[in-house]
């Protein structure tokens, strides 16, 4: 008897937890839904030689991100496909739209996205930035694109800008099946945000930022609404960094300006930061197997966090391309710098059809 009732008491969990996977099943679908704008409305000029549309995924939070999926225009069969994001508090009318237009032209099909919690995305709070989420965003749109029928799911690349170059990379440490990682003008925002920039900040420069920024979580509480960093500073002090200025000459000026924008407007969540200083982005990215290109401009102050990371990187299909006389915002926009020829010969040789 006692042999028979624990059969069915495990039949009875066995059922139980069946009927609830069959309802988490149905909700994982049950997603936000999000009015997108119709217009063209980016900071670039509409290609004719390509089809755009508007297209969400979710996340495996349960966000739904929104994206411009551009393909080009009178193919047949399925296509090796790039998603695209960045830079760190854009939105995807900026650079990474500039980026998938290019790519879908050379013939990939492509979508340009903006993270979870701004620009046309979900997510609360808004304009928030998360390690762990802004990682999995890439893997969403993998998630995405593997069930296109227009799309070959062995022949799925990402492509990180600025910020989302360590995203980009973190994701590609962990997903097996991105096949290929480009990142330009590479940030590690987790080592940016412990360290300083160069790597100037002590353990007790650490530390008096982490009570301010707890203190802010306080206020935040209290007032029931996130504080925001204010994004790109404006008007630019005189005494300020020329990389402060080359900011504020893209986000801030009728080149790259967007109303969605975190940088073009009050910027992201102050305390964004807090989590970024204890998850260190690019720990494993030595075993990344798949190929990675790295780019930077050798102008740009930001230079050495590719530097760094490709040393880190392992195997024999790895490589750095510095750009003479390029400095970071110079890869968001210029057509005459940035290398679209070698993106597209990388992608094509690592995401050839086998």
């Amino acid at each position: 008897m006692k042999i028979q009732a624990f059969a069915i008491m495990t039949l009875l969990a066995f059922t139980s937890c069946s009927v609830s996977n069959k309802e988490k099943k149905i909700k994982s679908t049950d997603m936000e839904t999000l009015e997108l704008t119709r217009e063209w409305d980016k900071t670039f000029p509409q290609s004719d030689k390509v089809e755009h549309t508007k297209i969400t995924f979710h996340n495996r939070y349960g966000i739904t991100l929104a994206a411009d999926m551009y393909k080009p225009k009178n193919v047949q069969g399925t296509l090796p496909a790039i998603a695209v994001s960045g830079p760190y508090g854009a939105v995807k009318e900026q650079v990474s739209g500039r980026y998938a237009q290019a790519l879908a032209e050379r013939g990939f099909l492509t979508i340009a996205f903006d993270p979870s919690f701004y620009g046309e995305s979900g997510g609360m709070p808004r304009n928030l930035t998360s390690p762990e989420i802004s990682t999995d965003d890439f893997s969403a749109a993998v998630d995405y694109l593997t069930t296109r029928e227009d799309v070959d799911s062995e022949r799925i690349g990402i492509l990180g800008i600025c910020g989302w170059g360590g995203f980009a990379l973190n994701a590609a440490a962990n997903d097996p099946r991105i096949k290929a990682t480009v990142t330009s003008t590479m940030y590690d925002m987790s080592r940016v945000n412990a360290n300083g920039y160069f790597d100037t900040m002590s353990a007790d420069d650490r530390y008096k930022l982490r009570e301010r920024l707890n203190a802010q979580r306080t206020e935040d509480y209290r007032n029931g609404s996130y504080e925001r960093d204010g994004g790109v500073v404006d008007p630019v002090p005189e005494d300020a960094p020329l990389f402060v200025r080359q900011y504020h000459d893209y986000y801030k000026t009728e080149r790259g300006y967007h109303r969605r924008s975190p940088n073009s407007n009050e910027g992201i969540t102050k305390t964004s930061v807090l989590s970024f200083i204890n998850m260190p982005l690019l720990t494993y990215i030595g075993e990344i197997r798949s190929a990675v290109l790295m780019i930077h401009g050798a102008e740009a102050h930001s230079r050495y966090f590719s530097e760094d990371a490709y040393k880190r990187l392992t195997g024999d299909n790895k490589e750095l391309l510095i750009i003479p006389g390029a400095n970071h915002v110079d890869l968001y926009d210029n057509l005459e710098v940035i290398p679209f020829d070698k993106i597209d010969t990388f992608f094509k040789k690592v995401l050839k059809e086998k």
